[in-house]
């Protein structure tokens, strides 16, 4: 089997304190390049990361998490790549374990991989994830299980991996360019049938890592739920969307 061109893309905003060791936990010899887009910092996140030798693009304005991933994806795409992982550089996720997100890409046994925080609610907690995002992940979770059949343990996590088939099925440009992505990705490849897997993952939150505050997470939760009813109304007739397939 020949080697998969492997690209790491990092959505940054005021990553500067946490980037270095991010980078440093990524096994060698894994990843072919490694791609930050700056969402219009504040800090050197820029400077540090040049500094590590990385491919840098900045936006001259803040377009929002979901509009930082999109120049992630179009400036992955364009390098060929096999495989894209999406990795938060705020340290939150444990970027030693990308072999095992990517392994089952390469083997063909999932076209979209994420990683799973929840194992149990203590754990998590004990990770320091607040009360109100655990319990909003476990009813989320609950919800979008029961509403579309389907068994995944989580939906909201941040590190995740995408064959290249999925990125070019999935019309992720017509996405928010707001919070709501994540969601938006998830459940569009749900609609196009795409293969999507998980590996255990611990939760860690830390205090130079970035958090989403308490009225952007409230929006957040709306519109993730709202998402989820676009589908349900797409996938019953109802209400056709770009969205989805």
């Amino acid at each position: 089997m020949k080697k998969q061109k492997i690209i790491v893309v990092m959505p940054a905003y005021n990553a500067a304190k946490t980037i270095t060791k991010t980078i440093g936990d990524i096994p060698k010899g894994l990843v072919n390049e490694i791609i930050v887009v700056d969402d219009h910092s504040t800090d050197d996140t820029v400077k540090v990361a040049r500094k590590l030798g990385l491919t840098v693009f900045e936006h001259p304005n803040n377009l929002g998490y979901g509009g930082n991933q999109k120049t992630c994806y179009w400036e992955a795409l364009k390098r060929n790549p096999d495989i894209v992982v999406m990795l938060h550089p705020d340290y939150q996720y444990d970027s030693s374990l990308l072999v095992d997100l990517v392994n089952p890409i390469i083997n063909n046994k999932y076209d979209f991989m994420f990683g799973n925080r929840i194992h149990s609610r203590q754990e998590a907690l004990d990770g320091g994830m607040p009360k109100r995002k655990y319990f909003f992940n476990r009813l989320f979770t609950i919800i979008a299980n029961t509403a579309l059949g389907l068994n995944h343990p989580e939906y909201l996590s941040g590190l995740r991996a995408y064959s290249v088939k999925t990125l070019k099925l999935v019309p992720f440009q017509r996405f928010s360019n707001d919070f709501a992505f994540d969601q938006q990705f998830m459940f569009s490849a749900v609609s196009f049938n795409l293969k999507i897997g998980s590996i255990p993952i611990p939760t860690r939150y830390y205090n130079d890592s970035s958090s989403i505050q308490w009225w952007p997470g409230v929006k957040f939760g709306l519109e993730s739920l709202w998402v989820l009813f676009r589908l349900f109304l797409h996938q019953n007739g109802i209400l056709k969307s770009e969205w989805f397939r």
